[in-house]
């Protein structure tokens, strides 16, 4: 990032890591999952195909990130477990849930397709996420059987209840047959009502599903005199188990074993308040501006894979842009946002209560929806590219006190979009020329602004003259604007989003736009 009197803004941003020895898991779980299911026309009380494309994210997880050894879902919520000794990220909670979930939302959306053919994904799925920081081994096995039994007793209860359903009853008259009733209470009523045995139904439903790594021989290539050359490699094994926190399940796997440690015994009965009070939360400071700011994790890699434009793909800066006018769109909380290349930050207003200002949450969910809503996307600005993989993108929460220091802070992003964007034109167009790119990078080295405008004046470039989407970065807001209805003189006022590319470090801007910080 480039350097400006705007810097100091940087101290503001807190450091979130997770020291040793604790353990870490990121667990993330549907945002109002309910109304995606209704939306969908899921199965109830589950729907395998759902449950195996959960399932599906979740290998995809555990092929990318290395450091994540075992995980566990069910319904829409999974689990994903890190390795003691990791150091992914250095241990930044918000860096770690950020990616964890912008992944699993973008393969989510990616892979819908693969188990859903003939339904169209009609709008992006949001989860939310947190992180757990596990001081001991025990804790962990804890937490493991705590969410396998929310599984079982969930599950169960959902079980009656549609089945109640479909028997005739309101789904309100249902829930007060249920009211109170024990598990076996429930199985009877199964059994006898129904005809259904529970401990037969299938054991994804009853008891959720486990995803970790193993180590297994797999051909690598022949050797010329045809004889196969073995190699072990990562692989992702799902399995079904009826206890997943038991020394019988756990132990046996020696990999499990040499990450994260053995459990000495089997648990008795669960306290999930004890387990609660290891589960990471940072609350905002009340009455700041919060700013979540997302960037793109690797995009000079996806960029080079998807042959974005140097230095500069209006179609790709296009598509970031769709997805903030989503966030808006879908979070009125957040008012104002700004983005440049990879990059974009949200302000939410400065009273928010959304998500009761816990950081993980907020972080999650605006990460989650627009990383879905970047694959989805992707065809409207993309239609002769294939989306090779799926993006993700790191997420932070940021308070600041004061409109003065917000504005700053919008200062500093747009004058470094200025400076990287200088940059990069005077640098790609040297590389373009012929140069090499070390020559290049040799030749900007120590140039200020006036000698990149006139090295770019050599090839025939007015720098001032280049689109201010490029020069200026996006902002995004909501405002009133006039419209004629079809067949009508009246004017009305309608709020819509709205992108521009302007000048937000001059007072003039804000002036013409008061209601934003208002």
């Amino acid at each position: 990032m480039a350097n400006s009197k705007y810097e100091y803004v940087k101290s503001f941003e807190a450091n979130d890591e997770v020291m040793f020895p604790n353990l870490i898991v990121v667990r993330i779980d549907g945002r109002d999952f309910r109304r995606f299911s209704e939306v969908h026309e899921f199965e109830r009380p589950n729907d395998e195909k759902a449950l195996n494309l959960m399932n599906a994210c979740a290998i995809s997880v555990l092929e990318e990130y290395p450091d994540i050894v075992f995980s566990y879902g069910f319904s829409d919520e999974y689990s994903f477990v890190f390795k003691k000794t990791t150091k992914f990220y250095q241990r930044r909670a918000s860096k770690i849930l950020s990616l964890i979930v912008s992944f699993f939302s973008s393969i989510y959306a990616t892979k819908w397709k693969e188990f859903f053919p003939m339904k169209d994904m009609r709008y992006p799925p949001t989860f939310n996420g947190r992180v757990i920081c596990c001081a001991t081994i025990e804790v962990l096995q804890e937490y493991l059987a705590w969410r396998q039994n929310d599984c079982h007793a969930n599950n169960q209860y959902n079980t009656c209840l549609w089945k109640l359903v479909e028997s005739g009853k309101t789904e309100k008259e249902a829930q007060e047959i249920l009211k109170g009733t024990q598990k076996q209470e429930k199985n009877e009523l199964l059994f006898q009502e129904f005809g259904v045995n529970y401990k037969k139904l299938p054991e994804m439903f009853r008891q959720g599903s486990c995803v970790f790594m193993t180590q297994e021989e797999d051909i690598a290539k022949y050797s010329e005199n045809g004889t196969p050359v073995k190699r072990l490699r990562r692989k992702a094994r799902i399995l079904h188990s009826e206890n997943i926190a038991g020394r019988s399940f756990w132990n046996v796997h020696q990999n499990l074993l040499k990450q994260l440690g053995c459990f000495a015994e089997d648990i008795g009965k669960i306290n999930p308040d004890y387990i609660r009070s290891f589960l990471f939360e940072n609350k905002l400071m009340p009455s700041t501006w919060i700013v979540i700011r997302i960037d793109g994790c690797h995009f000079h890699r996806f960029c080079d894979v998807h042959a974005f434009e140097k230095p500069n793909d209006v179609q790709a800066l296009n598509l970031m842009n769709s997805c903030a006018v989503a966030v808006l769109e879908e979070f009125q909380d957040v008012i104002f946002s700004y983005g440049v290349s990879d990059e974009y930050s949200f302000v939410l207003k400065k009273d928010s209560k959304f998500l009761q200002r816990q950081a993980s949450g907020i972080v999650s969910a605006i990460v989650s929806f627009f990383s879905s809503m970047y694959v989805m996307n992707w065809k409207s600005f993309f239609p002769q590219k294939e989306l090779k993989y799926t993006p993700s993108f790191d997420g932070r929460a940021i308070c600041y006190p004061s409109s003065e220091i917000l504005r700053d802070y919008l200062a500093w992003r747009q004058v470094d979009c200025h400076i990287n964007n200088q940059y990069n034109t005077c640098f790609w167009a040297l590389v373009k020329s012929g140069k090499s790119k070390s020559d290049a990078q040799n030749t900007l080295k120590g140039t200020q602004a006036l000698e990149k405008n006139q090295i770019l004046a050599q090839f025939g470039i007015d720098y001032n003259a280049l689109p201010a989407i490029l020069r200026q970065g996006s902002s995004v807001f909501s405002e009133d604007v006039v419209i004629h209805e079809y067949g009508s003189s009246v004017e009305k006022l309608r709020n819509k989003v709205i992108v521009e590319y302007c000048n937000i470090i001059e007072q003039s801007f804000w002036e013409a736009h008061p209601g934003i910080l208002d």
